[in-house]
């Protein structure tokens, strides 16, 4: 990757509201996390740097747009009388006080860094809150209530060409967190032979037998299948890797934007592959992690950031102010001190921004690399190929 790129000076737009805060803190699964990120990014100065947008709360009619309605019947009553398990709220997914105000808040945050996108009225959108790429049309899964990624996508599919003449919009996808985007991806598996699809997604993961999400999806791609989409891809990486191991497959990446060529771009960034977080899969260190994004970004394109998994409060928050930080164009060393505010004792022992390194090893060995890549030069040519036969 190549980080000496002159960075475009944009504006970048930060949805967040006290609001969509308290909600979100709420999430079982990730309980004061919200407002521990958003209180780090704060203390770090980045509110008066960034264009603050309060979220509106998504309608019922925004939400049907891919949820069905007897799942957002029950989602949005604090008091339904519905199998609750039947909607996949469970012991992964249970309800909580302020479940429906998250369902909407979430959404509405997602579609209004989608719309500020469209508008032009920013050129990065970020939304922390945001990334829960399991939830499913009908259920929540994965600790995912609301499928904010699928709507913001859905809003940018239908949004009018960039420039005179031009083709619909296209958006590429791409999912950073150590679990598979399942439901991100199944929503837009192309059924077409012909039309190129304008949503290609990409999800970078771990993926192995009984690992979260169980899906066909997940695994590398066969470009002799005749199921075989191009436009819904994977790249699967064994326990440990690192930021070696990443860096050397980017250009799978690199290449398939430039083939692709996206008008929009969202990025999901999930941190549960960082080193120390709970899950003990990944070993990424949060130097590689702003690399790619910090790639990313240097494309020029109208980009989303989204937040993910990530169960190590402390590091989801040092991550995410880190890669507010690339946004602006201005980032972070990794080594320096974590400002003075009501949640400073969190970060000890080190009391500094960088994310403590791993002790893992990396099991992508070189024949895995080299799997990878051969399968990957097959898939961006059969890419090229229906490109260039639309």
């Amino acid at each position: 990757m190549d980080d000496s790129h002159e960075m475009m000076s944009s504006t970048v737009a930060y949805i967040v509201s006290h609001e969509l805060i308290a909600a979100s803190s709420q999430l079982p699964s990730n309980k004061q996390r919200s407002s521990t990120v958003h209180a780090l990014i704060h203390a770090f100065g980045f509110s008066k740097r960034v264009k603050i947008l309060r979220p509106s709360r998504a309608s019922y009619k925004d939400l049907s747009a891919y949820h069905t309605r007897e799942y957002l019947d029950t989602v949005l009553s604090s008091d339904s009388s519905s199998d609750l398990e039947t909607f996949g709220l469970d012991s992964s997914c249970p309800p909580f006080p302020l479940l429906p105000a998250y369902v909407s808040l979430v959404a509405g945050a997602a579609l209004t860094a989608a719309q500020a996108l469209i508008t032009n009225e920013a050129q990065v959108t970020i939304c922390w809150d945001g990334g829960r790429h399991h939830a499913q049309k009908g259920e929540a899964a994965g600790y995912c209530y609301v499928a904010d990624c699928v709507l913001a996508l859905m809003a940018l599919k239908r949004s009018p060409p960039r420039s005179p003449n031009a083709h619909k919009p296209r958006i590429m996808y791409i999912d950073l967190d150590l679990h598979f985007s399942d439901a991100v991806s199944q929503a837009f598996v192309s059924s077409s032979s012909t039309r190129v699809p304008q949503i290609l997604t990409l999800s970078i993961h771990h993926a192995s037998p009984g690992f979260y999400p169980p899906s066909e999806l997940s695994t590398l791609p066969d470009p002799d299948s005749l199921s075989f989409s191009p436009f819904t891809l994977s790249l699967p990486l064994r326990p440990g890797f690192s930021t070696t191991t990443v860096s050397r497959l980017w250009t799978i990446v690199k290449s398939i934007k430039a083939t692709f060529s996206p008008d929009y771009v969202v990025l999901q960034c999930g941190v549960d592959s960082l080193a120390g977080d709970p899950c003990g899969v990944g070993n990424w260190d949060l130097t590689g992690l702003g690399a790619v994004v910090t790639d990313i970004l240097g494309w020029g394109l109208p980009t989303m950031l989204l937040g993910g998994g990530g169960y190590n409060t402390t590091n989801a928050a040092r991550a995410w102010a880190y890669l507010t930080s690339i946004a602006l164009g201005d980032p972070l060393p990794v080594d320096v001190d974590i400002p003075d505010h009501v949640g400073l004792e969190l970060y000890g022992p080190s009391f500094t921004l960088d994310v403590p390194k791993g002790m893992m090893q990396d099991q992508n060995t070189e024949s895995y690399l080299q799997e990878v890549e051969a399968c990957y030069e097959k898939v961006i040519h059969v890419l090229k190929e229906k490109i260039n036969a639309a």
